[in-house]
């Protein structure tokens, strides 16, 4: 039987196939999600670069969420990286949710992303 993590490391890899199966050569808005916090990241996987990132771990963040770890933080970091992407001057991205179901956190920061102009 695969512990919990090995099972996280196959959906992620099967997820990302998928991604790259559909993507057309977009970037991709990858999440991580952990216990304390929320990141999301927009990464060019040709040049192996991370264009914009956000956390709930950034100084300006900090003073406004109660904490990292819930649905409100989610929703603050999709507009956060959103705004940031669209400065950036990115409109559309690949959504890469990892080995993560679609839900709770994970959903709320996507929903946020798509709200503040992000097309995925």
């Amino acid at each position: 039987m695969l512990s919990p993590r090995a099972l996280h490391n196959r959906r992620s890899v099967r997820n990302r196939y998928q991604i790259r199966q559909k993507s057309n050569s977009r970037l991709r808005l990858s999440i991580y999600r952990s216990g304390h916090h929320i990141y999301a990241q927009i990464i060019d996987d040709k040049a192996g670069k991370t264009l914009v990132a956000a956390s709930s771990i950034e100084k300006d963040l900090r003073g406004k969420l109660k904490t990292g770890a819930d649905k409100t933080a989610a929703k603050a970091i999709g507009q956060l990286v959103a705004e940031r992407a669209i400065k950036a001057g990115i409109k559309e991205v690949v959504f890469d949710r990892g080995g993560y179901l679609y839900h709770g956190r994970v959903k709320e920061l996507a929903e946020a992303a798509r709200e503040a102009g992000l097309s995925f």
